[in-house]
This record gives C-alpha cells, sequence and structure tokens, in this order.
C-alpha cells in the first residue's frame, strides 16, 4: 500500500468515524434546539438541516432530493479523482485535503440517505435507533445532524453603513458539523498550499525539451 494511499484512507475513516459518532450521541441525547455550553465561544446546539452546508437550505422536498442526488454523483467523481491523484503520486498534503473534502461530503450523505429511516424524531425528547414505528423521512430524505455553534463575537453594525447599518451581527452565526469542518479544511489546506503542491508540474512546464537529433545534425550543417 503505498504513502498516499495511507494518507487518503486514514483522513477518511477517522473524519467519518468522528463526524458519525458525534452526529449519533447528539442525535440520542440531545432534543431539537437543546444547547450545551464548553466556553462562551463554543457550544453545542442541537439542530438540523434539511439542505446544504452551514444551514442553508434549497428548494423543499424535491430539492432535498436533488441535493441528495447530486451529493452521490460528487462522491462517486470524487472516489475516481482522488484515485487518479493517487496513482500519479500527487503531493501528499494535496491528497490529505481532497480527502478531507471527500470524506465532510460522505458524512452528510450518510445523513441524508440513512437517518431519516433509522431515527424518529427528536422534538420532544431524544431520538431512538430504529423506532418500532419507523423512522420520521424515507431514503434521501433524512436531514443533516449539525451541532457545532461558534458565536465568537456579536454586535450592531454602524448605522452610518448602508444596507446592514444598524442591524445585529454575530460570527460565527450558522450551524455545522465535523463533516462541514473537514470541507472547510480541505478547501484553505489547498487555498493556503497550493504553490508548494504543484510546484513540480509547473517546473516541468518550464523545462525547455532537448534537441532532438537531426535538430542538432541541421543546426550544425548550418552553421
Amino acid at each position: 500500500m503505498s504513502k498516499q494511499l495511507k494518507i487518503a484512507l486514514c483522513v477518511i475513516f477517522g473524519v467519518l468515524l468522528a463526524d458519525q459518532l458525534i452526529k449519533i450521541y447528539v442525535k440520542t441525547h440531545f432534543v431539537l434546539g437543546e444547547e450545551y455550553t464548553f466556553f462562551p465561544w463554543f457550544k453545542i446546539h442541537f439542530t438540523e438541516n434539511p439542505g446544504m452546508a452551514f444551514g442553508l437550505e434549497f428548494g423543499g422536498s424535491f430539492g432535498k432530493l436533488l441535493l441528495s442526488i447530486f451529493r452521490i454523483c460528487a462522491a462517486i467523481f470524487g472516489v475516481y479523482y482522488l484515485r487518479q491523484i493517487i496513482t500519479k503520486k500527487f503531493h501528499p498534503g494535496y491528497i490529505a485535503a481532497i480527502a478531507f473534502i471527500f470524506a465532510g461530503a460522505v458524512g452528510n450523505i450518510l445523513d441524508s440517505m440513512f437517518y431519516g429511516m433509522f431515527f424518529n424524531e427528536s422534538y420532544i425528547e431524544p431520538a431512538k435507533f430504529m423506532p418500532a414505528e419507523g423512522g420520521y423521512a424515507g431514503f434521501l430524505h433524512g436531514r443533516v445532524v449539525d451541532m457545532l455553534y461558534f458565536p465568537i463575537t456579536e454586535g450592531y453594525f454602524p448605522k452610518w453603513l448602508p444596507i446592514w447599518g444598524g442591524e445585529d451581527y454575530m460570527f460565527f452565526r450558522p450551524i455545522c458539523n465535523l463533516a462541514d469542518g473537514a470541507i472547510s479544511t480541505g478547501v484553505v489546506i489547498i487555498l493556503l498550499f497550493q504553490k508548494k503542491f504543484f510546484a513540480h508540474e509547473k517546473s516541468l512546464e518550464t523545462i525547455t525539451p532537448p534537441a532532438s537529433q537531426e535538430e542538432t545534425l541541421n543546426k550544425v550543417s548550418n552553421d
């Protein structure tokens, strides 16, 4: 097993295991809206996201289905792309970054695919795994479990500011999960280290290919 493949597998399985363990614990121990404060700037706040990452929504039930299908197609492409860059022995850091993004996408796909069938609602009491009455939704219609909340700072925009003047703000308002964090981590790593990751390819582009034997003979005869 190559070094690149080991890195990818460790990242993917590590992220997926941690992400699903946290989600299942929160789902089966918290009710919707319940909150636990570790620090003023870091809280566990249980919510469920029917749409995209960071609490965004997309087009109701039909939009949810389209989004789930799109995520599955993106994950299939991710497998193909990871295989390609591992085979071509890309920089280990780049492979790790892509593995973070892939694992995060798959982590949220698992929620969409199975959580609706495996858990009941969490409105009055924590959800139960495989309840006798069945789950709260069908295949591909599950909601993504979010819980990581970072209200680092809050205040009001100055009144002279156009559009948002006088309105309150909070950073960071969206509630996310570990899978979202893995996706963001992968993107940030690529942005910060892209020159290092692709330095080899750029150097190859700048190398002038050696002249062929025929070109060398022509040059000598012309001289």
